[in-house]
């Protein structure tokens, strides 16, 4: 029964998104005359509705079979970039080959993104945030949760685009722009192209399938200029395997060979001039190491906290400069994670990429991350923590890392609807940052 209620919703909505996709927004107000002066009409002794009714028939009669003649041959190519980034517009060129005899025109064009519906675990493991508020018979049909996993489910948005004249045996361009909703894999399996009948009321559609896909990276905020915590700290050989295989350490001079030194340190034409061995001579470099912790530990699938912890944590990593100081990315998923960028490591966007996939971890306490950071705490010199609650367990591992020298600043993620006003924002160096107000909290908070 459970199943029947979620393959319901599905087919409801893929039946009522092909109705309303058919019909124009003149089409859909015809049709309800059509339909009213039927229904009104039936007594054709009482009243002269039914003429209405009689002289619009036709005309959806021809539309509907004018559209049904509707054929296209094209082939498709996008030119898509490498990544989009949630909430801002993508915009990408659109080569369309006719192969037909005929000129096409008229056609308006829109990407085809097949929507994810929920599957029956999510659908009744994940509530409606404020379901219970509702009456009993929503609580029961659970119609209100189906469309709001729907809409948390819907990656990307595009409204259709008139399309250019497309001479026959010939190639046309255009630039397409849609609008990704969410971070992760956004998945283009085809364009679906439209033509309306002469009277604009019925539209058909051809739908050509072309596959393509593109990343779509978190979304970011703007952060103002702020010092990380910490300082640089002594290493012995510098960076390990930053940019070469064992000691990473930084040029100083050239000396006289002594016994004991790597072979690997002479410097072969200085020794081809003089005629005597020389080495070149290195200093271990002080660096700063700084974490990025993300508090991925929440039991809903979905929620706006956890999108927007994502979000600040990809700010800090766009904002922190990699160029001299190394930044570990460290957060609990199937797995314990940590990755670092900075120093030749690796670059800022394959972080990007990165959260871009992050998920929920909800077979897993809190408890779990600790150990993790805290074994690593002697290499720190700072870290910053994006944290989805601010409970004993997480003012327990702050303090701890406090306790061994590694200076934190934390964020702490919370709904404004569901927690009282936190006026301490900002003490011992916790800030708290209101869902739908991230940016004004962020500048806020330096």
């Amino acid at each position: 029964m459970s199943f029947l209620r979620t393959w319901q919703y599905n087919s409801f909505r893929r039946a009522e998104h092909g109705r309303s996709r058919h019909l124009t927004t003149v089409g859909r107000l015809l049709f309800v005359a059509l339909f009213m002066s039927g229904l009104m009409g039936l007594d054709t002794t009482r009243t002269l509705l039914y003429q209405i009714a009689a002289f619009l028939l036709p005309i959806f009669i021809f539309a509907f079979f004018w559209g049904r003649r509707f054929r296209l041959r094209v082939s498709l190519k996008r030119e898509l970039p490498r990544f989009g980034t949630a909430g801002s517009p993508l915009e990408y060129r659109l080569h369309i080959a006719n192969h037909s005899n005929k000129a096409e025109k008229g056609l308006t064009v829109q990407e085809r993104i097949e929507p994810s519906c929920p599957t029956q675990e999510e659908f009744f493991n994940t509530p409606e945030p404020g379901e219970e508020r509702r009456n009993l018979f929503d609580r029961v049909v659970l119609y209100y949760r189906w469309r709001w996993l729907m809409a948390k489910k819907e990656i990307a948005r595009m409204t259709p685009q008139s399309a250019p004249l497309l001479p026959r045996n010939a190639e046309a361009e255009m630039r397409i722009e849609l609008t990704p909703l969410r971070r992760g894999v956004l998945h283009l399996t085809g364009l679906i192209f439209a033509r309306p009948d002469p009277f604009n009321l019925y539209q058909a559609f051809v739908q050509v399938a072309a596959d393509d896909s593109v990343l779509i990276l978190p979304k970011r905020y703007d952060l103002p200029p702020f010092a990380l915590p910490g300082s640089r700290k002594f290493k012995r050989g510098g960076v390990a395997l930053a940019s070469s295989v064992g000691d990473s350490e930084e040029f100083v001079a050239l000396r006289d060979y002594r016994p004991g030194d790597p072979l690997r340190h002479i410097h072969w034409k200085s020794w081809a001039k003089t005629g005597k061995p020389i080495v070149k001579e290195f200093q271990d470099e002080y660096f700063a190491r700084h974490a990025l912790i993300l508090d991925t530990f929440q039991q809903a699938a979905h929620s706006d906290t956890f999108e927007e912890a994502v979000s600040v944590a990809a700010s800090f990593a766009c904002a922190v400069r990699t160029q001299d100081s190394l930044l570990d990315l460290m957060f609990i998923g199937a797995d314990a994670y940590c990755f670092t960028a900075g120093r030749s490591l690796a670059h800022t966007e394959q972080m990007l990429e990165i959260l871009a996939s992050v998920s929920v971890c909800s077979d897993k306490p809190f408890s779990v991350l600790p150990p993790i950071v805290f074994e690593r705490a002697g290499m720190l010199s700072g870290c910053i923590c994006v944290l989805l609650a601010w409970d004993d367990d997480r003012k327990t591992f702050i303090n701890r890392l406090r306790q061994l020298g590694v200076p934190v600043i934390v964020f702490v993620l919370r709904d404004p609807k569901r927690e009282p006003s936190l006026s301490e924002s900002g003490a011992g160096g916790v800030y708290f940052l209101r869902v739908g107000q991230i940016q004004r909290d962020l500048f806020a908070a330096f």
